[in-house]
C-alpha cells in the first residue's frame, strides 16, 4: 500500500528534526542515538521518494549514501590509467590545433 506523499513529506521531515536533535545532542563520537535517527531518516525519506514516484511519477534530486558502494569505486579508480588518459587528451588537442599554412 502506498504512503500519501504528505503523509511522507511529514514523517520526513520530523526524522530531519529528531536527526538534527541527535546530532545537536550526542554524547560520544559513537552515540547510538545518531545512528538510530540516521536509520530513521533514510526510512523516510525512501518511503517519501516511492510515495512521490508512485503517486506523481516524480523523484527528489536526492540518493542515500548506501547506494553507492565505496569499495567498487576505489576499485573503478584503481582501474584507471590517468597517465594514459592525460597523453591521449594531449595528443587529441596537438592534432586540433592549427597547423601554419605551407607556402607553395
Amino acid at each position: 500500500m502506498t504512503v500519501e506523499p504528505r503523509a511522507a513529506l511529514d514523517r520526513l521531515v520530523a526524522a530531519l528534526e529528531a536527526h538534527h536533535h541527535a546530532v545537536a545532542t550526542r554524547r560520544s563520537d559513537d552515540d547510538p542515538a545518531v545512528d538510530d535517527a540516521y536509520d530513521v531518516l533514510a526510512d523516510a525519506y525512501e518511503v517519501y521518494e516511492e510515495s512521490l514516484a508512485t503517486v506523481f511519477g516524480e523523484v527528489t534530486p536526492f540518493y542515500l549514501a548506501d547506494e553507492i558502494d565505496d569499495d567498487d569505486e576505489d576499485e573503478d579508480l584503481e582501474d584507471i590509467d590517468f597517465d594514459d588518459d592525460l597523453e591521449d587528451a594531449e595528443e587529441s588537442v596537438e592534432e586540433d590545433e592549427p597547423q601554419p599554412a605551407q607556402q607553395r
